[in-house]
């Protein structure tokens, strides 16, 4: 999928020189997993602060998450891997997208050198835009205080935004995470301003939905995602631009084989073949956990109970 429907949208990569027409960017910088409400916030105050300026308005951002990149066995699973992130935030509003990689070199450069070298001399910021609790530069001594006085030093603009809160907590990649591992894809979704949306491409299976009047599109999903185990009423689109309403299991199919964990999506009133192709799938309601059954006639049942429950769902939407 391409990261922007507008050709305008431009994204460069390390030290890719920014374009005449970028020049004297506002920048708002971020790791910006998932692209929830809280970071479009921030996107928002640069475009402002460009506006204000007459400047463009960019986001700066890492890749891998520092997290990955520091220890990769136990980072949390990305909300929006890269190519999604970028969708997201060309559909924000912004100019263009900076992804940074982040290696040790720049791991280990002091917070002072990333906005001597980086910010002001390879891209010349004329303001920039951070959330509350954004760190960067060795042992994160770089805070949004830092930023501000380093601004008056080298003469940008910074805005440091607020925390958007939902009730009484603020809005955060975290949280979004540990509402997803409790199966709470609505307050998920209502964190996002967006459902949760998963991209995987199909995969052949063991085939025993089609023997069972439910053919499933299989797909194997991140590794390390941290999805409560369940079925799900979805939406998926294909990569023909189709759309259509569906169930989902995600688990082990502890029926069969407990095996690995595989996202296994029933499309409604779709013909045809999907293998090898890329399917889009968002999650809009949680139904029940997974469940092993005693035999094949007391899964149908449930199956063809969840496919009911999921359509009267999704018709509310």
């Amino acid at each position: 999928m391409p990261v922007s429907s507008s050709p305008a949208f431009i994204v460069l990569r390390g030290s890719d020189p920014l374009p005449p027409t970028l020049a004297r960017p506002v920048l708002a910088i971020g790791n910006f997993d998932g692209v929830h409400r809280g970071h479009r916030a921030v996107f928002e105050a640069a475009r402002s602060m460009a506006r204000e300026r007459g400047a463009p308005a960019l986001a700066l951002t890492f890749e891998p998450h520092p997290r990955t990149f520091f220890s990769p066995q136990t980072a949390p699973f990305r909300l929006t891997p890269e190519g999604a992130k970028l969708r997201q935030i060309a559909a924000s509003g912004l100019e263009g997208a900076i992804v940074l990689p982040f290696d040790q070199a720049l791991a280990t450069m002091d917070a002072e050198a990333f906005v001597r070298d980086i910010l002001v001399g390879r891209y010349g910021v004329s303001g920039i835009a951070v959330g509350f609790d954004f760190h960067f530069g060795r042992a994160r001594a770089g805070s949004p205080t830092f930023l501000e006085g380093a601004g008056r030093r080298h003469g940008f603009a910074v805005t440091v935004v607020d925390p958007m809160r939902d009730e009484d907590d603020p809005i955060s990649s975290t949280a979004i995470r540990k509402a997803l591992s409790a199966g709470q894809v609505g307050h998920a979704a209502h964190m996002l301003g967006r459902p949760f949306t998963v991209t995987a491409e199909v995969r052949h299976g063991d085939k025993r939905g089609r023997t069972i009047g439910f053919p499933t599109a299989n797909l194997a999903l991140a590794g390390n995602i941290d999805l409560a185990f369940g079925i799900y009423a979805v939406r998926a689109n294909t990569a023909d631009g189709r759309r259509f309403d569906g169930v989902a299991n995600f688990g082990r199919r502890p029926t069969f084989d407990n095996g690995a964990p595989l996202l296994e999506v029933h499309l409604f009133d779709f013909t045809g073949d999907l293998y090898g192709q890329t399917l889009e799938v968002e999650l809009h309601a949680y139904l029940r956990p997974e469940l092993k059954f005693e035999g094949i006639d007391a899964l149908v049942a449930q199956i063809a109970e969840d496919a009911r429950r999921a359509r009267a769902v999704l018709a509310q939407l």
